[in-house]
């Protein structure tokens, strides 16, 4: 029996992303996959544009949500495959037979992760996210950073637990390291496995979402560890900046 991957996408008010998203998951060649789209009553077409391809989505809700994480946590609440992950409008899975290449991987993993390659509003590729996704992956892997991202990784639905509403922007960490504590078998899928749009945050966001973080890490690594990987970040995000500066010039 295959195991079924409940596939959740996020919208609100993105007609120019979703339809490449929703393309991206029901051109799929596997087959055991439950498609939920959850849209925050989006009021510029992009709910028409979903409607075309109704009959393939095994659930729609179109209401008014209270931010992303209310909203995913209602996908959740309606995921009833073995495998769920998150493809949010203007995410892609990599290629039609990603999802079949995951799966072919090893069996019965209780994480599948991946690479993500970013690309820009012209859907141009902008390469790998600058954290590489660990050849070993455990709930201590982000104690530097997001090393892979919610598009990348499938997780057993049993694992799952809502994302806490308490974070507005990094939430998806913390979800991830819970999941994972919990994973006993967790398997590294070669190559890239989706296709993450690169969006910006406003510098507020930016500060609160780094903030979030901290609160985050602080949970689950302890205070000085904490303060302590948030040095070395910092000097990495320096030094990266440097090198790409040299090769920019």
């Amino acid at each position: 029996m295959k195991p079924v991957l409940s596939v959740i996408t996020i919208v609100y008010n993105n007609s120019r992303d979703i339809e490449r998203t929703l393309l991206s998951v029901l051109n799929q060649t596997y087959g055991a996959i439950e498609y939920i789209v959850v849209d925050g009553a989006s009021n510029d077409g992009t709910l028409e544009i979903i409607k075309r391809y109704e009959n393939r989505i095994a659930k729609l809700i179109s209401e008014k949500d209270k931010g992303i994480y209310d909203a995913m946590n209602k996908g959740l609440a309606l995921a009833t495959g073995d495998y769920v992950i998150f493809m949010n409008s203007g995410d892609e899975f990599y290629a039609n037979d990603t999802v079949a290449k995951v799966f072919a991987t090893a069996p019965d993993a209780d994480i599948y992760y991946g690479e993500t390659e970013m690309v820009n509003d012209e859907r141009e590729s902008l390469g790998r996210r600058r954290h590489k996704a660990p050849a070993k992956f455990t709930w201590r892997s982000f104690k530097y950073g997001m090393s892979v991202s919610h598009q990348a990784i499938y997780i057993k639905r049993s694992l799952v637990e809502p994302y806490d509403p308490k974070y507005q922007l990094s939430a998806d960490i913390d979800w991830i390291i819970r999941a994972a504590k919990k994973a006993k078998k967790i398997v590294k899928v070669d190559g890239y496995v989706a296709k993450y749009l690169v969006g910006g945050m406003s510098k507020a966001k930016h500060k609160q979402s780094l903030l979030e973080r901290f609160d985050i890490m602080k949970r689950h690594y302890g205070l000085v560890p904490t303060l302590f990987n948030h040095a070395v970040i910092a000097f990495n995000l320096g030094w990266y900046w440097l090198r790409n500066r040299r090769t920019n010039d």
